[in-house]
């Protein structure tokens, strides 16, 4: 029987939509995005050059879409967060929910540590804190939250997380570890500082609401306590600090996923209300920007509402298309990803560098980008390339979806 508009989703229904939209993020983590980079080389507009723009991180202030990808991960496991543990909490209780949350987020963490190398270099020359790190953390301080805390509390819970937050690192002081003290000189690797022993930490000139890239808080925080190699130098982008407002990018998710299982509300009061709340988000975000900017690299409160507000619309989006409408067909190959993206992640990691594009070369480069670059256009050939590369990871993800081949943790 199918399900009715007020109970939209039993205990045995997956979100389609959901695993739509995790796989079309995790399509531009494989390797999506060299498709718009190899037109850019083709054709030389203004909106292709805008669209691979786009597909580029912001070197700090500011958003692009390439900034999306990550927190909307973040997101979406939040929403995951919420269909997984109630069923636990429905059926185990809440020991058997603590003890699934720390398992799984003690294993993506050392996942983590693997994708960032692992035992490859000796200590210290070892990455602590990346992507796959941070998500783990985000979900086990999420995931305990949501079974400890009714949603007025985590609602509080996260108000406090990014005010408390911005109160941080606008007014607590810390010590200016430039070198040279003053002015607006960044410190990056690109600057030549790859090594906190190059800074000054023992600075006894003191700086309080400063967001210059790697001399704000979060940056010191990193370069004082954060042990290991650090991904920017003498900071990671994904450390310390900045994990306390990707814990509230996680509950917004949380959020969303609370709204979706609401058996009392229609499906498409539900797609209004993720639209409704997404624009909000941006607007809100946005509007904070101007005096907490916008910044990826340390997570700032502003961030995570504009990420968040765009989530919302693109999970409403999908939900919309997807769930109500019924118009799955077109976004079946997305879901052959998002129901292996942990899998999938992993083996673009191990094939090293560029993944499956590194393995498309083998199959389309040297002769072969040679004749179409000759023979067609400058820029043909990686065209092809990327082509090529993305054909391979979705024939990868078929293949598993097609043997109910799936890594669970």
């Amino acid at each position: 029987m199918q399900p009715t508009k007020t109970d939209a989703f039993p205990s045995n229904r997956r979100l389609t939509s959901l695993d739509a939209l995790r796989g079309f993020d995790m399509f531009w983590i494989l390797g999506g995005e060299s498709l718009f980079h190899a037109l850019r080389t083709l054709n030389q507009s203004a909106p292709t050059q805008f669209m691979a723009s786009q597909l580029e991180h912001a070197e700090w202030e500011g958003f692009r879409f390439y900034d999306l990808i990550f927190p909307l991960f973040v997101f979406m496991m939040g929403v995951s967060t919420v269909f997984s543990l109630d069923r636990i909490l429905e059926n185990e209780g809440r020991a058997a929910a603590v003890k699934r949350v720390l398992r799984r987020g003690l294993l993506l963490f050392v996942l983590g540590l693997v994708y960032s190398g692992g035992f490859t270099n000796p200590w210290p020359d070892m990455r602590l804190m990346g992507v796959l790190n941070r998500i783990a953390l985000c979900y086990t301080f999420g995931g305990l939250l949501f079974i400890f805390f009714k949603p007025r509390n985590l609602a509080a819970i996260a108000a406090a997380l990014l005010l408390g937050y911005w109160a941080l690192l606008a007014l607590a002081p810390f010590p200016d570890v430039r070198p040279v003290l003053g002015g607006s000189a960044p410190i990056t690797r690109e600057a030549g500082f790859k090594d906190v022993s190059q800074l000054n930490l023992t600075s006894t000139n003191l700086l309080r609401g400063s967001y210059i890239q790697g001399v704000n808080l979060t940056a010191f925080i990193d370069q004082k306590y954060l042990p290991g190699r650090k991904y920017d130098g003498t900071y990671d982008p994904e450390g310390l600090l900045s994990t306390l407002p990707a814990i509230a990018t996680g509950l917004l998710g949380v959020f969303a996923g609370l709204l979706l299982k609401k058996r009392s509300m229609p499906e498409q009061k539900k797609a209004a209300w993720l639209l409704g709340s997404g624009i909000a988000g941006v607007a809100l975000g946005l509007l904070w920007g101007l005096e907490f900017p916008v910044i990826k690299k340390i997570w700032t409160s502003s961030y995570v509402l504009v990420a968040g507000g765009y989530s919302a619309l693109l999970l409403g989006t999908f939900y919309w298309i997807i769930d109500v409408k019924g118009l799955r067909s077109w976004f079946q190959p997305f879901v052959w990803i998002g129901m292996n993206p942990l899998t999938l992640y992993l083996s673009s990691n191990f094939m090293g560098g560029l993944g499956f594009e590194k393995l498309a070369r083998r199959l389309a480069g040297g002769p072969v980008k040679s004749f179409f670059d000759s023979h067609l256009a400058r820029g043909a050939g990686d065209m092809v390339i990327a082509v090529a590369g993305v054909g391979l990871f979705f024939w990868f993800a078929r293949f598993l979806y097609q043997r109910k081949l799936f890594l669970r943790l």
